[in-house]
């Protein structure tokens, strides 16, 4: 769900986020200015091999502390699908042909910002290629049993 208005206006466009304002009507009928910020939607992918593992990836970014995540991303346009199958072959080196859709999210539930995450499902994944290094990102893949999943994504 969008939470900027159609009719606000970009008073900041950035590299990753937009900066909107627009005039909203109070209960007793003045008016304040609103602002809210926006950014691309981003994509997720759980990647399972054809022998039930997990694909996940341990990243490293400047300026962040090392994590765990599974494949994705920011979406480069408006097909999410086809977004999510580049960054898990970017990613990973890792394609699928059976691809599901699973579930958006908006991420942060932060009222001031709309920024959706797009969770996909890929099955039989198969290791076709090398991953392709960004120079913003160090990642190794790992697959893991779902066993070993549940484990990493426990909070300590």
């Amino acid at each position: 769900m969008r939470k900027i208005p159609e009719h606000a206006k970009i008073i900041f466009r950035g590299i990753l986020h937009n900066v909107h304002q627009w005039e909203q009507e109070m209960f007793y009928g003045s008016f304040q200015t609103f602002e809210g910020i926006s950014r691309r939607d981003a994509v997720t992918t759980l990647g399972v091999t054809p022998d039930n593992r997990i694909i996940i990836n341990y990243e490293e970014q400047p300026g962040v502390k090392a994590f765990i995540s599974l494949p994705g991303g920011n979406s480069e346009g408006l097909d999410f699908l086809e977004d999510a199958k580049r960054e898990l072959e970017e990613e990973t080196g890792y394609t699928s042909l059976g691809w599901r859709e699973w579930f958006s999210s908006d991420i942060l539930y932060y009222e001031k910002m709309d920024w959706n995450n797009n969770f996909f499902i890929a099955k039989n994944c198969v290791q076709t290629d090398k991953p392709t290094d960004d120079p913003g990102e160090k990642i190794e893949t790992k697959l893991v049993t779902f066993e070993e999943f549940i484990d990493i994504t426990q909070l300590p």
